[in-house]
C-alpha cells in the first residue's frame, strides 16, 4: 500500500552547482551522497527535517530530454510572495512572471540549474 512519495529524481549534468542551488538556494539540506558503483552513478538526497525530497542524480549515460527528467516537482512553502522576490534576488531564471491563484492556493513556476522545471506552492 502507497503511504506518500519518497522523493523525485532529477537527472542533473553538474552535481556540484545542483547541490549548490538546492542548498543555497532553495534551502534544502544535503543528507546523503554516495556513488552508485552499479550503474555507476553519483546520488545526492536532498530535504527537510531529514525527510528525503530530492535524488539528484549525475553521471547518468543514458538519453534524457529536459522533459524525460521530470515533468515539475512542487515545494510547499509558506509566504510566496516573499518566495517569489527572494528567487528573483538571487537571479533564478523564472518560467511564471507572476504568482498564479487557484481555489486550493498560490504557485509559480521558475527553472533549476538544468532547466528542471519547479514550482513553490503555498496552500489556502
Amino acid at each position: 500500500m502507497i503511504t506518500g512519495i519518497e522523493h523525485t529524481g532529477i537527472m542533473v549534468s553538474n552535481m556540484e552547482n545542483s547541490i549548490k542551488f538546492y542548498t543555497e538556494v532553495l534551502g534544502l539540506d544535503l543528507l546523503d551522497r554516495f556513488d552508485h558503483t552499479s550503474v555507476p552513478v553519483e546520488l545526492a538526497f536532498l530535504g527537510v527535517e531529514g525527510k528525503v525530497l530530492v535524488e539528484l542524480i549525475a553521471g547518468y549515460t543514458g538519453p534524457v530530454t529536459n522533459e524525460g527528467k521530470v515533468h515539475h516537482i512542487a515545494f510547499s512553502v509558506k509566504n510566496i510572495e516573499e518566495q517569489y522576490e527572494l528567487l528573483q534576488k538571487k537571479d533564478v531564471v523564472m518560467k511564471d512572471k507572476e504568482i498564479t491563484e487557484l481555489p486550493n492556493g498560490k504557485y509559480f513556476f521558475f527553472y533549476g540549474p538544468d532547466e528542471e522545471s519547479l514550482e513553490f506552492f503555498e496552500s489556502k
